[in-house]
């Protein structure tokens, strides 16, 4: 499988509001981007998502890629949040996700716990109300990291990441845009990799603390005006719908026997599937392809035996069968078919998916005739 998806260790949501600089939100089931109006002034303060992947993962992911691969421009990481309720939003949209560069504890409060919680990370604090770590918001020149926000009457603190290109990704939503986010971070993995996998330090690598996810500086220092709301499920949601961090790379081999059929109807059949498997199992699917209306020759066998390809340009999806939701899209650089001897072939590993749902596979063709989809209800379960 080229898509490979990682799901968090912890995440949070840090409010400047005068309110709840201190407060704690890491159980919450909503991650927020927002400017909320302040209770005694005109001003509007910023909100911040922190998120963290574990290091572990991250690793052993990259061993599947391979390090070569992973590093030489050809495989891609995107930071995906799952879109939760957005209201009064502006025509243009902007976020940024930049590498943390110190620690935090996720802590266990919630927004609407009375009185709130201060047990874990903060606007404030990187750890709780009663340690008091104070973020360090002044830039520092041998860590390359910056902070906090230059905005008359909001409270310094807000997180500490690494600026520079390299340490930085960002999206533009554009009016009726899925706001379901897609955010390349590439570079920041690399750079985290290069930490976890062979202890480099800055500027070649940097500590996995995570990310932070933020509004362009010029929108957040505006604060006499809002853009919006802008939720998201977090790791806590109740929903099927958690934050991930996809992998991409493309692992099709295509060697076929024959050239790929360039036109004509075909029939396509899925085989070499358990229906079940477990979410640690790593499946290899195979697909058989034939003429659906083969000319009529003296052969020894039947041509209904004969190994069909599809031509180099035919890609696969997986859905999820009982929301439609699309889980790995058809990619052209990331999801192409195999080829060997035996026809045409994909892997998946099932643990990248959520355990206890069913998904549907489809199977796209380009050939002369066009585009072709083929959707013929085959499923498969994942389960613990």
């Amino acid at each position: 499988m080229a898509y490979y998806f990682l799901f968090p260790e912890i995440d949070s949501t840090i409010y400047s509001h005068p309110d709840r600089t201190k407060m704690n939100t890491g159980h919450d089931e909503i991650l927020e981007i927002v400017k909320e109006k302040g209770s005694s002034d005109q001003r509007y303060y910023p909100s911040r998502v922190l998120i963290k992947f574990k290091s572990q993962e991250i690793k052993d992911t990259i061993t599947k890629i391979g390090s070569s691969k992973f590093n030489n421009g050809t495989s891609k990481v995107s930071l995906q949040l799952l879109s939760s309720e957005h209201k009064n939003l502006a025509s243009t949209l902007n976020i940024e996700a930049f590498a943390v560069s110190q620690s935090w504890n996720e802590g266990t409060g919630r927004f609407s716990n009375l009185p709130s919680s201060s047990n874990g990370v903060s606007w404030t604090y990187r750890d709780n109300d009663t340690t008091k770590t104070s973020w360090t918001t002044s830039s520092f020149g041998t860590g390359g990291g910056t902070g906090s926000i230059d905005a008359v009457g909001i409270t310094q603190g807000g997180g500490v990441w690494y600026t520079g290109s390299l340490f930085q990704g960002s999206q533009q939503f554009l009016s009726a845009d899925n706001l379901d986010t897609d955010i390349d971070v590439t570079t920041i993995v690399q750079k985290h990799s290069a930490s976890i996998c062979a202890n480099q330090t800055y500027p070649t690598g940097v500590t996995n603390y995570g990310f932070i996810i933020k509004q362009p500086d010029s929108v957040e220092q505006d604060t006499s005006s809002s853009f919006g709301e802008m939720k998201y499920f977090s790791t806590d949601t109740h929903t099927i719908y958690p934050p991930k961090l996809c992998f991409k790379w493309d692992d099709a081999v295509y060697s076929p026997l024959s050239a790929g059929f360039n036109s004509g109807e075909l029939s396509v059949s899925l085989y070499r599937n358990k229906e079940e498997y477990n979410q640690n199992d790593e499946a290899k699917f195979k697909i058989h392809v034939r003429e659906k209306y083969p000319v009529r020759q003296f052969a020894s066998s039947s041509n209904y035996l004969n190994v069909g390809y599809f031509r180099n340009t035919s890609y696969y999806s997986v859905r999820d069968a009982h929301t439609e939701e699309e889980i790995i899209p058809f990619d052209d650089n990331f999801t192409k078919l195999s080829a060997n001897s035996d026809g045409m072939h994909f892997n998946i590993h099932m643990q990248g998916l959520q355990p206890e749902r069913y998904y549907r596979l489809l199977f796209k063709h380009v050939n002369n005739d066009g585009t072709t989809i083929y959707d013929d209800n085959y499923h498969f379960k994942v389960v613990r």
